[in-house]
């Protein structure tokens, strides 16, 4: 499994403090069946002042540690996105990095606020679409606004948004609301990856597959490897050549 979603560099946002901490989460992940990590910490300014180049200074030593530990788990990097006007500052200086390509775009991780969908999110992701850029809504099943009126997503979907759902939250972790919008956005068919998010061995862990077992009772076996597997490594594919 790929997991393009998570905060396992070491002590570059509210994810891993450490490197023993990144590599006792990387461990579980490969317990679990992950076998590819694109690392995704925080850029929010003014929060994690992430760049290309922090986030890749942090990759290199995580990297080294797992080769050194023998653990079995590739890893790239991208970044969490936070909505807002710098992004477009960030994406005109090239100080971005991607998760990958899907047909053709590149595919950006955005967070949008966890309290609401911003009044000019259209506009914004109109101004990436044009530059070639498709964002990919990180975990909108655990935004409160989307749970309360999950339709102001539908206008995000006919823009060509992608959507990456958390595993925990399928299986139930993040409470009812999320797991209930979570299971409507596979029913639709509007989820194209699942990911862990993770953030540390406790509340937060690497896993993949408890989530993938819950959405298999909803779209399938063949669909539900496909959100962790195989779209996965169609968008990521170019960070492991």
């Amino acid at each position: 499994m790929i997991d393009m979603h998570n905060h396992l560099l070491p002590g570059i946002d509210d994810g891993a403090p450490d490197l023993e901490t990144s590599l006792a989460l990387a461990r579980m992940a490969v317990q679990d069946g992950i076998t590819h990590l694109v690392c995704t910490p925080h850029i929010h300014p003014g929060r994690y002042d992430n760049t290309s180049v922090s986030i890749q200074r942090a990759r290199a030593p995580f990297e080294a540690a797992l080769k050194e530990q023998g653990i079995p788990l590739r890893v790239a990097a991208a970044a969490e996105v936070r909505f807002g006007m710098e992004l477009m500052a960030g994406v005109c200086e090239g100080t971005i990095p991607f998760l990958g390509k899907w047909q053709g775009k590149k595919v950006l991780l955005l967070e949008f606020p966890h309290g609401e969908i911003p009044f000019c999110a259209e506009r914004l992701i109109s101004w990436l679409l044009q530059r070639n850029i498709l964002p990919m809504i990180a975990h909108p099943e655990r935004n409160k606004e989307l749970m309360r009126t999950p339709s102001r997503l539908k206008p995000l979907l006919e823009l060509g948004c992608l959507l990456q759902v958390t595993a925990a939250s399928v299986a139930g972790r993040f409470g009812h609301a999320a797991e209930v919008l979570a299971h409507a956005l596979l029913e639709q068919g509007v989820v194209t990856i699942l990911a862990s998010d993770s953030h540390n061995l406790q509340h937060r862990p690497p896993l993949l597959s408890e989530g993938m077992q819950h959405a298999a009772r909803i779209v399938g076996d063949r669909k539900a490897e496909s959100l962790v597997l195989h779209t996965p490594w169609e968008i990521a594919q170019s960070h492991f050549a």
